[in-house]
């Protein structure tokens, strides 16, 4: 961690009771000039349910050059550093321990918003983080957790009227990067995310009673971005948050 790292975060969400959860700049421990993969300034979600931030879209990590320097309100906050009021963690029901791991955080920060709280980052303040100290990038228990994970989340969250369309789109996608993978060489992925698609399922039928639910649904969140970072990268070549998003 930075000198001092703690005050700034404390000191912003003492400025608001609906501040409920907030996270630090995150750099890479390895490079301290580069944002780290797990949170980089705030973490935001596209409509599909994939995960980026600012200084972070999917494997690429900007330099940290003050471009995100503002305490900005966001749609998750990183559980590699992650603040959260009491009070409002045991209201909104905790993590939810049927995730295990990967993706908890966003879940969880999701169900804050939607019980009226806000998430922020706050980059005055600063640690450094040494990615897949868990698992590794390419492991293929990570990528079933992602996958697996990021559709669970849609099913929770989203009113069921727009979760059906949107979940029937995100599968689309996955399947995309099914067979990248299986094309890539790399057939032990390819099965993590079949898996993935399979559980899911298994979870809709039978476990769905096992998950922590929204208790309210009253919030709009912030850091929805309303279209597909899939596009915006794969087929459009952005590579940096602010290319995708803009000056937000």
């Amino acid at each position: 961690v930075a000198p001092g790292w703690i005050e700034p975060v404390i000191d912003l969400m003492e400025e608001s009771p609906l501040i409920a959860a907030c996270q630090p700049k995150i750099l890479d421990a390895g490079n301290r000039t580069k944002f780290e993969y797990a949170g980089a300034a705030g973490g935001w979600l596209d409509i599909f349910g994939y995960p980026f931030a600012r200084g972070r879209v999917f494997d690429i990590t900007e330099t940290d050059r003050g471009q995100y320097d503002d305490p900005a309100a966001c749609f998750w906050a990183s559980g590699a550093a992650l603040f959260v009021k009491a009070a409002c963690y045991h209201e909104a029901g905790g993590l939810d321990s049927y995730f295990f791991a990967h993706q908890e955080e966003i879940d969880f920060c999701w169900r804050l918003q939607l019980a009226g709280y806000k998430v922020y980052v706050q980059p005055a303040s600063v640690v450094y983080h040494v990615g897949g100290g868990t698992l590794h990038k390419e492991h293929p228990f990570k990528t079933y957790l992602n996958f697996r994970n990021g559709l669970i989340m849609l099913a929770k969250n989203l009113p069921v009227g727009r979760a059906i369309p949107i979940i029937i789109g995100r599968l689309l996608l996955d399947g995309v990067a099914l067979w990248r993978e299986l094309l890539q060489g790399r057939p032990r992925l390819f099965a993590a995310i079949t898996k993935s698609h399979f559980y899911f399922i298994m979870w809709l039928i039978w476990e769905r009673h096992k998950a922590v639910f929204p208790k309210q649904r009253k919030g709009q969140p912030a850091g929805l971005y309303p279209g597909s970072v899939v596009w915006q990268h794969f087929i459009k070549k952005k590579n940096t948050f602010l290319e995708i998003i803009g000056n937000k």
